[in-house]
């Protein structure tokens, strides 16, 4: 059954756009205005306040008007729910990877148990 994740979809449509990664990661060194972001990243005021919305709907920026500056923080509750699903899958796989690598050894030693009966 899917779970349905509102906040997860929001985060991950977010990070889909490398533009909105790499805002992230500008917000990680420090925070920023949105006017810096845009000069950061090459672009029009209008056009990075849209990518800020975004990420600021998805939870992953927080945003604080003061006079006429709006400034930018990263929101680390969406990133670190975000983290921790994927992080869920991670421990998954790592999980299945052992068992392969059980079942791969299992597999040798009988191997070798086999040849040694066939050559006695």
């Amino acid at each position: 059954m899917v779970q349905l994740s509102p906040h997860l979809d929001a985060s991950f449509a977010a990070l889909s756009d490398a533009t909105r990664r790499g805002v992230l990661e500008q917000l990680g060194r420090a925070d920023a205005s949105i006017t810096e972001l845009a000069r950061t990243f090459h672009m029009t005021l209008t056009g990075m306040k849209k990518h800020v919305g975004i990420l600021e709907h998805a939870g992953l920026v927080r945003t604080e008007k003061v006079g006429r500056v709006r400034t930018c923080s990263l929101g680390p509750r969406r990133l670190q729910e975000a983290a921790a699903w994927i992080e869920g899958y991670r421990r998954l796989w790592d999980a299945r990877f052992d068992e392969l690598d059980q079942v791969i050894e299992q597999l040798q030693r009988q191997e070798k148990t086999h040849g040694r009966r066939n050559r006695a």
